[in-house]
């Protein structure tokens, strides 16, 4: 069998003093089969040569756009790559990155780049906890890029804290863990169900919720990430779905109810995420209910427990998740709900934290497995939530 071709890293630098340690990240990175080219800041020239890039890669370094030569390579590099790494990524550069500006080689590629994109930032301390920086980051994050951590130590500037790029070994780990997880769901069908049910009075009116599908959307897009085969139902929502997501728009409990069950059985991880009306109208209007002077009484019925009705029929080695919003004893009627719906995972949101629940970008979580498992999480995008449950999900199934 032939050998898998090199994965291509496209490495970006730029005007930090930690740019030294580019040319060591460029050789372990090259030492461990991946094929690197350079593209430098004009004034990460300043910290490092671009003929020590040159000759540790045995490619050409990139910096120029102004150039007859260069004007399109920023367009050819975004299309090379298979990732695309910016280590050290300055305070100014994260801010050009994050607005979009394009005026120079590294920036401009950036924003042509189909790959995804790793940001290792280095800074000095009070540069990386400023507002503006940390809302630059908060924007590549929601943008779907991979922000490194830094890591905490002894400065250029002589302070100790929060600044300095991650190592070129921890880097490289980063790398080789996303190469080498990112197809470990290939094979699996998930089905996700996101958004609200809107549940009918009459033609115009209906009862509903504020959810806005985004966390549905955010797991179907990391299960499709890491190879999965991903079905999204998903209520009433305005945001935009991925391409490669077959999605299913329902409008009420009964109809996401069908969809779920057309295709649960095929399904080896079912992850309910939708906010699904617990009532409807016992009878629907087929006119307008016009307004009076008197009060209007509404009988309501229960929907179907999609979650609790399939997971009744869970077969073997299926993965069942579900989502708990509460707002007291948590735990307790997280735990509850996942024993009663046959969950193997379910995912505690509550209301009282500040930032998670519905119609946010970002989100709380408390992940509670049925083996005992429990782990709490820190504010983050929906985005970054989502790639923690599936991570779960994935550690669940290598443990079954």
């Amino acid at each position: 069998m032939a050998a898998a071709p090199a994965k291509k890293v496209l490495l970006g630098i730029t005007g930090s003093i930690a740019a030294y340690k580019s040319a060591i990240l460029a050789r372990l990175l090259i030492k461990a089969g991946y094929k690197v080219r350079c593209i430098m800041t004009e004034s990460a020239k300043v910290f490092i040569s671009p003929l020590t890039l040159a000759t540790l890669t045995k490619n050409k370094v990139y910096s120029d756009i102004y150039t007859e030569e260069g004007w399109t390579n920023h367009v050819e590099m975004g299309m090379w790559a298979d990732v695309m790494l910016v280590a050290p990524l300055t305070a100014n550069s994260l801010g050009k990155m994050a607005n979009g500006l394009a005026d120079n080689m590294l920036t401009a590629t950036y924003l042509s780049a189909k790959c995804p994109c790793f940001l290792a930032p280095a800074m000095d301390l009070d540069m990386w906890h400023h507002p503006s920086t940390q809302q630059n980051i908060r924007t590549l994050k929601h943008f779907g890029n991979t922000v490194i951590p830094v890591g905490y130590g002894e400065l250029a500037s002589g302070l100790v804290g929060d600044g300095r790029m991650a190592e070129p070994e921890d880097i490289l780990t980063i790398l080789d863990h996303h190469f080498n997880s990112a197809m470990d769901l290939k094979g699996k069908k998930v089905l996700v169900t996101g958004g609200p049910t809107y549940e009918h009075l009459d033609p115009v009116r209906f009862l509903g919720n504020h959810s806005s599908g985004k966390m549905g959307i955010a797991l179907a897009e990391a299960a499709l990430e890491r190879g999965a085969t991903v079905t999204l139902i998903t209520g009433p929502i305005s945001v935009e779905v991925p391409a490669g997501i077959t999605t299913l728009r329902v409008v009420s409990s009964d109809d996401m109810y069908k969809a779920s069950l057309k295709h649960f059985h095929e399904s080896d991880i079912a992850i309910w995420a939708a906010a699904v009306a617990d009532y409807k109208p016992k009878t629907v209007s087929s006119e307008k209910i016009k307004k009076s002077d008197d009060g209007l009484q509404l009988e309501l019925e229960r929907t179907i427990d999609i979650a609790g009705t399939l997971g009744a029929s869970k077969k073997s080695g299926q993965l069942l998740v579900g989502f708990a919003l509460e707002t007291y004893d948590e735990v307790g009627n997280a735990l509850k709900k996942m024993e009663k719906k046959n969950l193997d995972l379910i995912v505690l949101n509550s209301l009282r934290d500040a930032g998670a629940g519905f119609g946010h970008d970002t989100n709380k979580i408390t992940l509670l497995s049925k083996s005992g498992f429990r782990k709490k999480f820190d504010l983050k995008l929906k985005q970054e939530v989502a790639k923690d449950i599936i991570n779960e999900i994935i550690s669940l199934l290598k443990n079954a």
